[in-house]
């Protein structure tokens, strides 16, 4: 007779727990989601983006994203942990002693490109996460009705939310809906196929199946690209973390920067005032709709697009970065030196022999 209390336990890494919620808004997420995979169901991969977790004891076997997951390169991802350990041995160490391990950390990342690190009892670790958009009969899918709903203002000098990615668990083992538990096992066998990838990323990607067979799916973010006659480019860099913060930053763009440099990006044409006053009868235009996912304007097209970033995750959690990852910057000195006791040197010619002459004085 077979007994499930003698089966071998699932690795938290290879599970995916489903449960339905019976609110009212997490059914209507739901629902959302559901035609969303619908009428988009093929997947438009851009590429990698990193960031940085930390695992503490109590959190562990989980680990905490501590940052956005917005920078193309390994090395960016290094130094924005730099600077973080080196602000929390700043204002949020409890003593000497653990400033004097942070600082030990931020001393190492100045030199070495590392993808993990060890701070006391806590690991950081450099990690990635493929950006991908849905679509469908040629359309990228836009943001979702049920995508922050509350942020509907165009206020540009009011402050943009907070970012639901950092303070992000990543937990393979967590309760999700239905929808997002089928997304994930429609992900697990996802690896590069295009052309456009050289031969060691594919190769590195099809590793990634073995080494790291889960996936999550991190909080969504949304873009503004330009449509072109057969496909789209990012017109603005940044990545956001609602529907409304791309639109208003969209708005801004025109009203502000572009009158400011007096030139168009990819605007053929010599600019004229004739162009900028047709541009922000368009932004205008834009701001009088309710959540506006097209702008169009000389026969532009400008569209919000919802994407989404899926993390792989093997037994020791999320994955680093690949070998094959553009990682061209070497490390380098992001903050002043400080010594265990909170004493900051702005000293402008700071060389590696003067900083360890620091230490050893300290």
């Amino acid at each position: 007779m077979w007994d499930y209390r003698k089966q071998p336990a699932t690795p938290d890494h290879l599970t995916i727990r489903v449960t339905h919620r019976d609110d009212p808004v997490s059914q209507v997420t739901e629902l959302d989601a559901i035609h969303g995979g619908q009428r988009y169901p093929g997947i438009r991969v851009r590429g990698p983006l990193f960031g940085f977790a930390v695992q503490t004891p109590r959190d562990r076997p989980r680990w905490r994203l501590l940052d956005s997951m917005r920078t193309g390169f390994p090395q960016d991802a290094r130094d924005e942990l730099n600077s973080y350990l080196w602000l929390y041995a700043k204002d949020e160490a409890k003593d000497h002693r653990e400033r004097r391990r942070l600082l030990a950390g931020v001393a190492r990342l100045e030199k070495e490109r590392i993808d993990e690190l060890h701070v006391g009892r806590d690991r950081y670790r450099i990690v990635r996460a493929d950006e991908f958009a849905r679509i469908g009969n040629g359309e990228l899918e836009p943001p979702r009705p049920t995508d922050h709903p509350e942020d509907t203002h165009w206020d540009l000098e009011k402050r943009e939310p907070a970012s639901a990615t950092v303070g992000f668990v990543v937990d393979h083992a967590a309760e999700v809906q239905l929808s997002e538990g089928l997304e994930r096992l429609e992900l697990l066998e996802s690896v590069y196929t295009s052309a456009r990838f050289p031969p060691d990323v594919l190769a590195d990607s099809r590793r990634a199946l073995r080494t790291h067979p889960g996936v999550v799916l991190l909080p969504p973010a949304f873009r503004v690209l330009e449509r072109l006659e057969e496909s789209w480019t990012m017109f603005l860099a940044q990545q956001f973390d609602t529907p409304q913060a791309a639109r208003r930053a969209l708005v801004d763009y025109f009203l502000k920067t572009v009158p400011m440099l007096q030139e168009i990006p990819g605007w053929e044409a010599e600019y004229s005032e004739k162009d900028l006053e047709v541009f922000t009868k368009a932004a205008h235009r834009f701001m009088r709709q309710r959540g506006p996912n097209e702008m169009r304007a000389r026969g532009r097209t400008f569209q919000i697009v919802r994407v989404e970033r899926m993390m792989r995750i093997g037994p020791d959690g999320p994955e680093p970065p690949r070998p094959s990852d553009q990682d061209h910057q070497g490390p380098t000195k992001i903050r002043p030196t400080m010594d265990e006791w909170g004493n900051i040197s702005h000293a402008a010619d700071e060389d590696d022999e003067g900083d360890e002459g620091d230490e050893e004085e300290d």
